[in-house]
């Protein structure tokens, strides 16, 4: 499934006329790997993790340098839990692998999806893996909030926390 991901990817960004740059690299399985080979810094990272919100599984996209509030996505969305997709689960309901999942929801992705404020906030720019672990889309932070249309809140902290 993750061509199938990359090309949905590679068609919307076309169809939206929206300029991306994709770059192709060894296996990376965490966003600190990816950075690395990418060349850029971690906090352009788009990270996108599948959380279970109560009952529903949505997808939270976060710079790469932060980690994600449960206390202020429980607040904003009224859950009483939220926990992580396990391998398992992420493989069945995307076909994908931990590390390969695009910050993008319908058409790519069948989640609804939100970004974190900070996206964008250093550099107007973002990079992804796009559905592999080989490779990945770089394009600017502002075409991708008005091509995925996220909702949009403050739910990431600093690592440091």
């Amino acid at each position: 499934m993750s061509d199938d991901v990359l090309q949905r990817i590679r068609e919307l960004l076309t169809q939206e006329g929206v300029p991306f740059r994709e770059i192709p690299h060894v296996p990376t399985h965490t966003s600190e790997e990816s950075a690395r080979v990418r060349g850029e810094a971690l906090a352009v990272g788009a990270k996108a993790l599948l959380i279970k919100t109560d009952d529903l599984f949505r997808l939270f996209v976060l710079p790469a340098d932060r980690q994600i509030d449960a206390k202020k996505i429980k607040q904003e969305l009224r859950v009483r839990s939220i926990r992580f997709a396990s391998g398992d689960e992420l493989s069945a309901l995307t076909g994908l692998v931990p590390g390969s999942v695009p910050p993008f929801g319908e058409p790519v992705l069948a989640f609804e999806l939100y970004g974190d404020a900070a996206i964008g906030m250093v550099e107007d720019k973002v990079a992804f893996n796009a559905g592999s672990l080989t490779v990945s889309i770089m394009m600017k932070a502002s075409d991708w909030k008005a091509v995925a249309k996220p909702k949009q809140f403050a739910f990431s902290k600093s690592e440091a926390c």
